[in-house]
């Protein structure tokens, strides 16, 4: 695959051996639901159901679901797929979503798209769409943010944890600036808890930014950047993230021996 899969349709869907089209397509959370001759047709029942993908050139690419798994305890409501996508030239089928080495990982639906360009207004931001789902492969910034406990379908105190899953991503990938453009690199670590303590304090780090969905409102020194921030003038603050600001809903922390 030489171009970035950005979305995934739900109109012209195909589960192999039913002959007809799915009448409908839909995401209960991130689980996938289908209708078709009035069947309605969920979990190991999509095995093999064929999807289109739209890449960022525009074309786009058949894809297909070759497993289905469901969480255990509190994430029975998280659905991992393994997905596939055929080659043009040879017809074979390969994982959308793997390591560095090759492996296969799992993909979670997501409402939407994302704007995956760097360095611009909007970069990073999320799309409503409701033609179009996200598969968020494992291992990435969409897909941690779920598994830390940030399920964009989920409130917890009458809150929405849209908008943290949203300030995750951006915290993941030291998003400073809230423009797509990424300040880290693999390996690194981060301690991070919220507003609705979905993920609690559980290091004695040191404060790292405060953050939204739209990127860090403020930081400090003590930075995963690997190079100089765009944004630094006026958000650099000694004492950000000492406590919840307003608007803040998510604060990081970087470990001692990371800092300068």
């Amino acid at each position: 695959m030489n171009q970035m899969l950005v979305s995934v349709r739900y109109e012209g869907a195909k589960r192999e051996g039913m002959g007809l089209p799915m009448s409908a397509l839909w995401l209960e959370g991130s689980a996938l639901h289908g209708a078709v001759r009035g069947e309605e047709l969920s979990g190991q029942d999509l095995v093999k159901l064929h999807l289109i993908g739209n890449l960022e050139d525009g074309s786009t690419l058949p894809l297909r679901i070759d497993g289905v798994t469901q969480g255990s305890g509190v994430d029975q409501d998280l659905w991992a797929y393994d997905v596939s996508f055929q080659d043009s030239k040879t017809g074979a089928w390969h994982p959308i979503c793997t390591t560095a080495d090759g492996s296969a990982l799992k993909a979670i639906p997501l409402e939407g798209t994302w704007n995956y360009k760097e360095g611009v207004e909007g970069g990073g931001s999320k799309i409503h769409d409701n033609t179009v789902f996200t598969f968020a492969c494992d291992g990435a910034a969409l897909a941690k943010c779920v598994r830390f406990g940030y399920k964009p379908w989920q409130s917890v105190g009458g809150v929405s944890l849209e908008e943290h899953h949203q300030a995750c991503t951006r915290l993941i990938r030291a998003d400073f600036c809230g423009n797509g453009t990424s300040y880290t690199q693999d390996g690194n670590w981060v301690n991070l808890y919220d507003t609705q303590s979905v993920q609690t304090d559980s290091e004695p780090w040191v404060a790292e930014a405060e953050w939204t969905s739209q990127g860090a409102t403020c930081f400090t020194s003590h930075t995963r950047a690997t190079q100089p921030v765009q944004c630094a003038d006026g958000r650099l603050v000694t004492s950000c993230g000492e406590r919840f600001s307003a608007n803040t809903l998510i604060i990081s922390e970087t470990p001692p021996s990371a800092q300068p």
